[in-house]
């Protein structure tokens, strides 16, 4: 079984201090022939604006509120800075938000 996280995933991170804890979706996670040891994610919220650069996701089972990934938030962080486990998004959920990214960047 894989226990290092996969695209697609949410997990709970500690961003430290102020930020404290929050659900990131994972958009990759580091392999051994990349140049940082570095996890990309973009963060969930829960105060949804439904504006270009939020995908909502509704509220999965592992969810306390309806939600949406802030593609706009991306961050690289530590791998350590990753807690638990959460859920997964649907193949259908990941491509569209992967198509919000492409026309968010203009790919």
């Amino acid at each position: 079984m894989n226990t290092e996280p996969e695209p697609g995933e949410i997990w709970m991170v500690d961003f430290g201090l102020a930020a404290k804890q929050r659900p990131v979706l994972i958009l990759a996670y580091p392999q051994p022939a990349d140049a940082r040891a570095l996890v990309v994610v973009a963060p969930l919220t829960s105060q949804l604006r439904g504006l270009r650069g939020e995908v909502e996701i509704g509220k999965p089972r592992w969810l306390p509120k309806h939600s949406a990934v802030n593609i706009q938030g991306f961050a690289s962080i530590d791998r350590h800075s990753l807690i638990r486990k959460l859920g997964k998004l649907t193949d259908g959920q990941l491509a569209t938000i992967k198509d919000a990214i492409r026309d968010l960047l203009e790919l």
